[in-house]
């Protein structure tokens, strides 16, 4: 029996360091990949309830690092998208799913024909990166206001930049987080799951979510960001804590 052609595929970038030119180590001695795993499953599990044939695949990287200009990571983005357009075709809709270095990848590849949508896990945004390759994308980028390593300020910053350069956006802050995505597992890998389906339209997005990403470009950077506990109904009460500026990943 033929196999059918992927309905869609996402595509997960893992992070890094700022700087590193050796090969990251295999398997499980790759932290950040391990990291990754059990959005990779969570992701394919839903991929399959939804009855689709959802392509899910980790992007390799030659180097452990961003490496200044030479952003090794983004052209490893680029060079696994290709290769899905090589497999698949000029429609195939792919959502990419990054965490950190993974998720700067991810935003610089999104200009890519391929692509749909990035849902960003504690991204790495420096103020300079571009934008304008994120017009007529959906993009979602998720941070803790309590990340010491990456900043929420500067992701918040990046949604309103982008929404004016003619993305759809949204941020959702997960309070009482961290950037290694081990406080609060289970909320990241179940908002995860939901923001990737309901981006590739094999699954509905949270409706905070949706109305977010429709808001005009005008819109303020605060108002396209949302509180997991208090917006999407999880969780306690407020929280008194505050974005802190970060520096790096």
């Amino acid at each position: 029996m033929a196999q059918r052609p992927p309905s869609a595929a996402v595509l997960v970038l893992h992070g890094g360091r700022e700087t590193g030119t050796e090969a990251p180590p295999p398997g499980l001695l790759n932290l950040p990949g391990t990291r990754m795993r059990p959005f990779v499953r969570a992701v394919g599990r839903a991929a399959r309830a939804s009855g689709g044939n959802v392509l899910v695949r980790q992007v390799r990287y030659g180097h452990r690092g961003w490496n200044g200009d030479r952003a090794h990571p983004f052209h490893d983005a680029v060079a696994a998208l290709d290769a899905l357009r090589e497999e698949a075709g000029d429609d195939l809709p792919v959502v990419l799913l990054g965490h950190s270095m993974g998720a700067r990848a991810a935003l610089r590849a999104a200009g890519h024909p391929l692509v749909r949508g990035v849902v960003g896990l504690a991204p790495w945004c420096p103020p300079g990166d571009p934008v304008t390759q994120l017009a007529d994308r959906d993009v979602v980028l998720v941070h803790s206001n309590r990340d010491r390593l990456t900043s929420p300020q500067a992701t918040q910053s990046l949604t309103a930049r982008a929404r004016r350069a003619g993305a759809r956006t949204c941020m959702v802050t997960i309070r009482g987080g961290d950037h290694a995505m081990i406080r609060r597992a289970s909320d990241w890998h179940r908002l995860t799951t939901g923001l990737v389906t309901g981006l590739l339209g094999s699954g509905s997005l949270p409706g905070p979510v949706g109305e977010a990403l429709a808001l005009p470009p005008t819109a303020g950077a605060s108002e396209g960001t949302l509180d997991l506990d208090v917006d999407l109904g999880l969780g306690p009460g407020p929280d008194p804590g505050r974005f802190r500026a970060r520096t790096r990943a």
